[in-house]
Parts: structure tokens; C-alpha cells; sequence
């Protein structure tokens, strides 16, 4: 039995210096929040029916950034291994004339799962680690492309892809979004297929409603459609930022 196996223990440890050394010579920067949703759908995928609570707080300098995001479903179900969710996550961001490049490492944990927390033996763990770059446009080409991989703990080392063109229209913040997996003959329940096939196709509008002279709420719609599963999901949300 592997308890927080090697290859665990090294990436925790290298994110614990490198966070010291950006620290040290840049100025500390950090910010916390919550969303509330009407539905938890991840890439195209349903990961539960119920609304849910999904809080995160950040800790960044220059340009790296260490965080903690989560998703409480409001609503317990009976035997649900992904009522709740608590995600690590390192990022790193370079800004180029061309547009911003942005480098991360997720490591995704389900409480509700039944596996201890200290169990992170590659193929039965209750960690599963994802690497991921991105790139984001210029104002005059806002286009964004990113890529995921999961490199540890998933026996189909299951990919997925996404495009996204962000928009405006009538005071709307808008934008549009296709993402993709390769599909995984080896673990086909990860993103559904064991082949290439779209997942989550949608349109996404957000606004600041003002409350007071002082609040405004940033609420959210987004229409989202799983082509390769034949279905289509509305998620309505708000955010607090504190």
C-alpha cells in the first residue's frame, strides 16, 4: 500500500518552494469568493442535479498562483460519491505581446468518494492529478485555446480540449465555448466515450446587477449542450467576492 506515493510528495514539494520563492520577491496578493449554482456541470459533464455552493480562496505573486477551490451540493444524495469536491490547483500565467500563456497542475478529491484522504496510490487514490496549458488572446484576437491531461490516477490518461471566444452585446458579457476529448478506450467513463467526440458546446451571459450604491450581484446564464451524450443543460448562477 503507497501512502502519498513519491510523485505526490515531489510535485506538493516543489509547489511549496516555488510559492516561497515568488513570495519573496514579489508582493503578495490573495482573494477568496463563492459561486451558487443552480446545477454542477463540469466540462459538458453533470457531476450532480442539485444546486451547489462553490467556494474558493487564492494566494498569488508575480505570476504564480496557489489555490483551493470547492463544490458543496446543497442538497445530499444517498450514496452520491461527488456531493462535494475540494480541488488544489497551482497556476502559473506569462504575458507575451501575443497574449497571456498559463500553466497549471489540478489535483481534484471527492470527500464523499468513501477513500481516505492519504491514499494516493496510482489507480485506486483518491487524488487524481491533471496537467493543463492555456493560451489567451490579444483584445484584437480574444480567442483562447486550452488543454488538459490527466497524468496521474486515471488508467486512460483521459484529455480534454476547449476553445472559448469571449463577446459582448448590450451591456452583456458573453461568450461561446466548444471543448472535446480524444475519448479513452482504457477509461471511457471519465468524459463518457472511448472516442473523439464534442462534450460541452454553449453560450455563456453575464452581468454586475446593482443592489445598492455599494453591491452589485454578478449574475450568470449558461446554456450548455453534451452533442457526443445527446443533451443539453441551463445553469443559472450568482458570485460573492470577499
Amino acid at each position: 500500500m503507497k501512502l502519498f506515493t513519491n510523485s505526490i510528495t515531489k510535485i506538493a514539494a516543489f509547489l511549496m518552494i516555488a510559492l516561497s520563492v515568488s513570495l519573496s520577491a514579489q508582493g503578495i496578493t490573495a482573494s477568496a469568493g463563492a459561486d451558487i449554482v443552480s446545477r454542477y456541470i463540469w466540462r459538458g459533464l453533470e457531476v450532480n442535479k442539485t444546486p451547489n455552493i462553490q467556494p474558493s480562496i487564492a494566494i498569488g505573486a508575480g505570476g504564480l498562483e496557489v489555490g483551493l477551490w470547492g463544490s458543496q451540493a446543497l442538497s445530499y444524495e444517498a450514496g452520491a460519491a461527488f456531493s462535494t469536491e475540494i480541488d488544489l490547483y497551482a497556476a502559473y500565467g506569462i504575458s507575451t505581446s501575443a497574449g497571456d500563456i498559463s500553466l497549471m497542475v489540478t489535483d481534484y478529491y471527492f470527500p464523499d468518494a468513501g477513500i481516505p484522504l492519504g491514499w494516493a496510490d496510482d489507480g485506486t487514490g483518491a487524488h487524481t492529478l491533471e496537467a493543463g496549458v492555456g493560451f489567451s488572446g490579444s483584445e484584437k484576437f480574444p480567442i483562447s485555446v486550452s488543454i488538459f491531461y490527466n497524468f496521474y490516477n486515471d488508467p486512460g490518461n483521459n484529455i480534454y480540449f476547449e476553445f472559448a471566444y469571449p463577446f459582448s452585446v448590450s451591456g452583456l458579457d458573453m461568450g461561446l465555448t466548444v471543448g472535446g476529448t480524444p475519448g479513452s478506450e482504457d477509461n471511457p467513463g471519465y468524459y463518457g466515450t472511448d472516442e473523439f467526440g464534442l462534450i460541452n458546446v454553449g453560450i455563456s451571459a453575464s452581468k454586475e446587477v446593482k443592489v445598492t450604491e455599494d453591491f452589485s450581484l454578478p449574475l450568470s446564464s449558461s446554456f450548455i449542450l453534451n452533442p457526443k451524450a445527446d443533451i443539453a443543460y441551463f445553469v443559472i448562477g450568482c458570485s460573492f467576492s470577499l
